[in-house]
């Protein structure tokens, strides 16, 4: 099984929240995924690195967002970290509308959860805050013959 390994650092600015969906198109591109799902890729991973800046950081620009990707035959795995203020708790936290910023629309994990095969959250407070998403790749036709 062929793996391939990916990760990035960046400052905690909202304009590297495009660069994640650059990086995250390029890998579902090379994947040969369609386009719809490059697309919901790119929603889930800046919903992740946005929260990290705006509840993890408060836009705060001197700290760091770590994502690593992991590509396997069968898997796109997805980690965004940071090591912010956390969340208390996490089950609130992933409720359709619920966010702790009354300019946003609460809706981040529920687009991760709509668009990934499998979202966990880790989080402690103070301590900072894991996303891990998964995607299934199909395999292509020409894979098991």
């Amino acid at each position: 099984m062929k793996s391939n390994q990916l990760a990035l650092t960046f400052s905690s600015i909202a304009e590297n929240v495009g660069i994640a969906r650059l990086l995250i198109a390029s890998v579902g591109a090379q994947l040969d995924l369609p386009l719809n799902d490059i697309e919901e890729l790119k929603v889930a991973v800046s919903e992740a690195v946005s929260n990290a800046i705006i509840h993890g950081y408060h836009n705060r620009s001197n700290h760091i967002v770590y994502l690593e990707l992991e590509v396997t035959d069968s898997t796109l795995k997805i980690v965004v970290k940071d090591e912010g203020c956390g969340i208390p708790n996490v089950e609130q936290a992933m409720q359709p509308a619920f966010s702790t910023d009354p300019e946003r629309m609460g809706l981040g994990f529920v687009f991760m959860q709509s668009f990934m095969d499998d979202l966990q959250v880790d989080s402690t407070v103070d301590i900072g805050t894991t996303v891990t998403m998964k995607k299934q790749l199909k395999q292509t036709s020409n894979a098991s013959h």
